[in-house]
């Protein structure tokens, strides 16, 4: 049975220890969408390191609808925040792609989280900074993650615990509900990241940690998609000497 405040210490103990060895007068810089991840990662880091050593990056790409519970977040935490609109820099490299090439759908999508990744960087350069990766476990299981792009940083926090672990442990933190329970949004097609997957993160999250799963086409589903994008989780191939 999952032991949310024991996770949560744990994982607050290991973030500190990541610093000790990493960074000891960093900063952690994280990347707010105004979803749970995003949110409990920042709560964490707040918990272990304080909220002066903490530093959110807002980064809609034009106009974003939801932008209100990133600054819920940053505000409920009272972490220094910086806003970065990415749309210039979206719209720039793809009307500087060679008229000859055609634009994939998938490029298009996968752009916003590359550039923002570069962002996150850029700004954990200029505040003596590390970049929190906010991915979790079930997201990672099926791929559901931008390769380059949201799938990377420089510590991980949650990448082992499902949607359904960590919702406990944002109750715990003292989220504000409508943070924790937000309905997840990919954040590149505008549908809710059940609509694309075709199963619930209840449904995921009971098989990825008992194996069990009723729906037998939905079990075929996960299975296809986890082998396929397993390659994400996976160093770059190298050619060995």
């Amino acid at each position: 049975m999952f032991n949310a405040e024991k996770i949560k210490n744990e994982c607050v103990e290991w973030i500190r220890d990541f610093f000790e060895k990493n960074g000891a007068d960093c900063n952690a810089v994280v990347g707010i969408s105004g979803g749970k991840d995003s949110s409990i990662v920042a709560a964490l880091c707040v918990e272990a390191l304080g909220k002066d050593r903490v530093i959110g990056v807002l980064m809609p790409q034009g106009e974003q609808q939801d932008i209100d519970m990133a600054y819920l977040l940053v505000n409920h935490l009272g972490i220094k925040h910086f806003e970065v609109n990415i749309k210039d820099a979206v719209d720039g490299i793809l009307k500087n792609m060679p008229a000859n090439l055609e634009i994939t759908p998938q490029a298009v999508q996968n752009l916003p989280p590359r550039i923002r990744m570069s962002t996150l960087y850029a700004v954990s350069q200029c505040c003596n900074g590390r970049v929190a990766n906010t991915c979790n476990l079930s997201e990672d299981w099926v791929g559901y993650s931008t390769r380059y792009g949201d799938s990377v940083g420089d510590f991980s926090p949650i990448s082992h615990m499902t949607v359904t672990e960590i919702k406990e442990i944002g109750y715990l933190l003292g989220l504000p509900k409508e943070l924790v329970d937000k309905t997840p949004i990919d954040g590149l097609c505008g549908k809710s990241d059940e609509e694309n997957l075709g199963f619930t993160y209840a449904e995921l999250d009971v098989y990825i940690r008992t194996g069990e799963i009723a729906d037998k086409a939905k079990k075929e589903i996960i299975d296809k998609k986890h082998k396929a994008n397993l390659f994400k989780l996976e160093l770059m191939p190298s050619f060995k000497i």
